[in-house]
């Protein structure tokens, strides 16, 4: 009897209940000729997992994180009847526009669109924040905010940037995610190392050529149907199910015997155990009926406006505390995002903060209360900010040029502000870092080295490492 081959892919599928595919895309490293790191930290790590929340769209920096009063002072004028004429730089306005109306003579001006909402300081180190963001004000001494970042992609493939680093015209390659999940492996055999919840569009991959195995697991905030697959395709037992993959695991163990140079069979049978546990371990994590009364209202679970995302960001506290690394959280649905605002940003940016902020808050407080945020980072993003104007009457274009990020948690230095834009908020003038910075700055906390993260064959240019943001580090 020859047991080398694996079983076949109708006894598999049957076996998993169609989770055999999901399992293989978190685990599975196919035929490679190379090794992944040891899953070790190289440098001392200070977190231990990511929340890494992404605002699809471009969050208006100046109605969130960098307030800027001169908009409204000069609204109605030029750039050039300002003070700050020389921040108008000709060839980076090419692709950036502000509100366009007609003077008395009917010749188009180019005008400053003034801020939509007010702001107020916050905590000891007296960060400015818009009146749409209060309860994540009031977390301020625990954030550092980066009021300095730039991208080069003026259109919503910035999204792809933003996680990989390259413009997504160019060849695809692995997200940040995927790195560090490739740099530390798993910390649970229940539950993927990286998990993706809320909408993906443009690339819905992660690993590219690090491989499937390094993909994120798309699950659903839904205890009923959480992962696509999930449930068998025929009613079985627990009990035949368990001595159906007990079978798989002997005759994977015989073969491994016979080939103990087959890390694909090794991954393999890691990938049917991982299918196995996930059934039972993803729905229990889903499941909040255990979280106490104080908990859900902390998060906005008991308000229809929060109740969505609040739902979200108390199962990736479950999650990180059950050993996931890199949890990814997306708001904002639709192809280019709900927070790209080119007309009624007011209306827009109120409603979407109104969501998110909240929720927000009550994940950093239920991580310290926890004692987890120490050993935990959260990151909020977007991929660009928006104009001081924009090319409709009432909303702001994309802006790739300056705009704000912020991270709080293991080795983040709270209440700090570091970075500035001009007075307009158009160009990042102080310290300015490109997104792959903030990778950088992750990898850095999480005790690795993104130099150290090379695969054979495999050219990385010198932006694509980034460079630590050591203002902000602790």
């Amino acid at each position: 009897m020859n047991l080398s081959p694996p079983p076949s892919a109708f006894l598999r599928r049957d076996l998993l209940g169609g989770l055999g595919s999901i399992a293989v895309a978190s685990l599975l490293k196919a035929e490679e000729a190379w090794q992944p790191p040891s899953g070790l930290p190289v440098i001392p790590p200070k977190a231990k997992r990511v929340i890494w929340l992404f605002m699809r769209g471009g969050v208006s920096h100046m109605e969130s994180f960098d307030p800027k009063p001169m908009l409204t002072k000069y609204a109605g004028k030029t750039i050039g009847e300002t003070p700050f004429a020389s921040v108008q730089d000709p060839k980076k306005l090419k692709n950036v526009r502000v509100v366009v109306v007609n003077d008395a003579n009917g010749k188009q001006r180019n005008v400053i669109y003034p801020l939509q909402i007010g702001y107020k300081r916050y905590g000891h180190c007296g960060v400015e924040i818009s009146d749409w963001f209060p309860n994540i004000g009031s977390c301020a001494d625990e954030i550092a905010f980066i009021r300095s970042m730039w991208t080069t992609d003026d259109n919503h493939g910035a999204q792809v940037q933003f996680h990989s680093g390259r413009h997504m015209l160019e060849p695809r390659v692995p997200t940040l995610g995927a790195w560090v999940n490739y740099g530390l492996g798993s910390m649970t055999q229940n539950l993927p190392s990286f998990i993706n919840m809320g909408p993906r569009f443009f690339d819905v991959r992660d690993g590219h050529y690090l491989g499937p195995a390094f993909d994120a697991v798309n699950l659903k905030v839904d205890p009923k149907n959480p992962l696509t697959f999930a449930a068998p395709e025929f009613e079985i037992g627990k009990k035949d199910q368990a001595a159906q993959f007990d079978l798989i695991h002997r005759l994977n163990a015989l073969s491994a015997e016979q080939y103990p140079g087959d890390k694909s069979l090794a991954a393999r049978m890691k990938s049917y155990q991982l299918a196995y546990n996930m059934q039972s371990a993803v729905p229990e994590t889903m499941n909040l009926d255990s979280e106490s009364k104080e908990t859900k209202k902390l998060y906005g679970l008991d308000q229809k406006v929060t109740e969505p995302f609040a739902r979200q960001l108390i199962v990736a506290r479950r999650l990180a505390e059950r050993g996931v690394r890199f949890i990814q959280i997306q708001h904002g649905d639709g192809a280019a995002g709900a927070w790209d605002s080119h007309s009624g940003l007011k209306k827009n940016h109120s409603t979407l903060a109104q969501q998110v902020d909240k929720p927000i808050s009550g994940l950093l407080k239920d991580l310290k209360q926890r004692g987890l945020l120490d050993e935990t980072l959260v990151v909020f993003a977007t991929e660009f900010g928006r104009t001081p104007g924009s090319q409709g009457s009432d909303g702001r274009d994309h802006h790739p040029y300056g705009f704000s990020v912020w991270m709080a948690g293991g080795g983040i230095k709270g209440g700090t502000i570091h970075g500035s834009t001009d007075e307009l908020g158009f160009h990042a003038v102080e310290h300015p870092h490109y997104v792959t910075d903030v990778h950088a700055t992750i990898l850095h906390l999480l005790g690795l080295d993104p130099h150290q993260l090379e695969v054979p064959g495999r050219k990385r240019l010198e932006r694509d490492f980034g460079k630590v943001i050591r203002e902000v580090v602790s």
